[in-house]
């Protein structure tokens, strides 16, 4: 038996006037989504616990089938050890985000979703400049870095209120900088930063192509180390994740999936849709399990882009979703489940926590009426999920 979970990150939303009053799911055409609607269960789940925060490290671990409330302590130790990063008891990781500050504002959560080659460039310098016993910068991917900070009071930095950048495109960041006990320390590090990164030669570059700089550090998601159970113990399965993204695969490297690197997979709308699901059906000749995640319907949905949105959703339809179902043709030896891990409405550019429609679809799975898959045929059908790892364990027949 082979179980496949396509994970197409934010899709669901919420009615769009620019797409008629409709979501970009069904404004999009999705015959393949809608072919496993049509034929399998389909319904609503709860994937972000109501006591947490509505962000991808709970809603992968909760797609996943892991309970969230158990073993989380932070979005950045997941990213951190994907770039191999073993955080020890007395140190936390930040995410570290290049971003685009003017007059004060939010801009840009991303720089200008800035290219690994300039991220890594501008990187380089920061640490050169800035690490030491205490604090060290780590390079990771595009916008997204990894700060490690070393204290005695782990519990004391684990407790500044941190924000997402991409909660406040458009606003002051004055009232979402660093605030608590600690935080005077991440702000001595932006100060110190901030000559570096207006000076430097890949920003004064992309200034003049006019192109967004990365020209603040904006930490947040801090945590320890994480402590999870493996796939294996848990569900009895062997299995590989897919994802660009290092939050994604940092969960599966502490829980012993192999990561699949596939080329042209950049985490942004120009990624190789269709390698995904090449290598996708390729791991599963010698794996029982494989986690597909697509990060470019949920940036459509920070970047309040519906029209990107809606080509994601097609192109995530046509040649992940589609790639995998023509590799199974005739078969019955298989299960897919789709489902994003929350909401990234375009309208608000930034995750929300209500329930998400899935579909899950193969052997053994009967349909319970729906025609297709979004979000108003996912609630008339009435049924419903009460968590991720509900969903993942009936999806596993467990």
């Amino acid at each position: 038996m082979k179980y496949i979970i396509l994970v197409p990150d934010g899709v669901a939303d919420e009615p769009v006037a620019e797409l008629g009053g409709k979501t970009p799911l069904e404004a999009a055409r999705t015959p393949n989504m809608d072919r496993m609607a049509r034929e399998g269960l389909s319904g609503l789940v709860k994937i972000i616990p109501d006591a947490l925060p509505p962000g991808s490290d709970i809603g992968n671990m909760s797609v996943l089938g892991y309970d969230p409330a158990k073993g989380f302590t932070g979005r950045s130790p997941l990213e951190a050890a994907n770039l191999g990063i073993v955080l020890s008891d007395d140190e936390l990781a930040f995410r570290c985000n290049l971003v685009t500050v003017k007059d004060g504002v939010m801009i840009d959560y991303s720089a200008g979703h800035i290219t690994i080659n300039d991220a890594a460039a501008i990187m380089k310098t920061i640490a050169a400049k800035l690490n030491n016993d205490l604090v060290h910068f780590h390079t990771g991917k595009s916008y997204r870095h990894i700060t490690v900070l070393k204290t005695t009071d782990t519990a004391k930095f684990q407790a500044i209120k941190c924000t997402p950048p991409h909660d406040i495109m458009g606003q002051d960041i004055t009232p979402y900088l660093p605030k608590g006990a600690g935080s005077e320390v991440l702000l001595e590090y932006v100060r110190r930063a901030d000559p570096i990164l207006t000076s430097h030669p890949v920003n004064l570059a992309r200034v003049a192509r006019g192109e967004a700089p990365g020209n603040m550090l904006w930490f947040w998601g801090q945590g320890g180390r994480p402590r999870l159970e493996s796939y294996k113990d848990k569900f009895g399965l062997s299995g590989s994740i897919i994802s660009a993204v290092d939050l994604v695969n940092g969960i599966g490297r502490i829980i012993g999936l192999k990561i699949i690197d596939v080329p042209g997979a950049t985490g942004y709308y120009d990624t190789d849709f269709k390698a995904k699901g090449e290598y996708a059906v390729r791991s599963l000749k010698d794996n029982d399990f494989v986690y597909v995640h697509v990060e470019a319907t949920d940036e459509a949905g920070h970047n309040g882009d519906a029209r990107e949105k809606v080509r994601a959703v097609e192109n995530f339809d046509r040649d992940v979703v589609g790639t995998v179902l023509e590799a199974f043709r005739g078969r019955d030896d298989f299960r897919i489940l789709v489902t994003p891990d929350h909401p990234t409405p375009v309208v608000k550019r930034t995750h929300t926590r209500a329930p998400v429609p899935f579909v899950m679809f193969g052997k053994g799975i009967e349909s319970n009426g729906a025609n297709r898959y979004n979000e108003t045929s996912a609630q008339q059908v009435g049924f419903k999920f009460s968590s991720g790892e509900a969903m993942v364990r009936h999806f596993m027949g467990r």
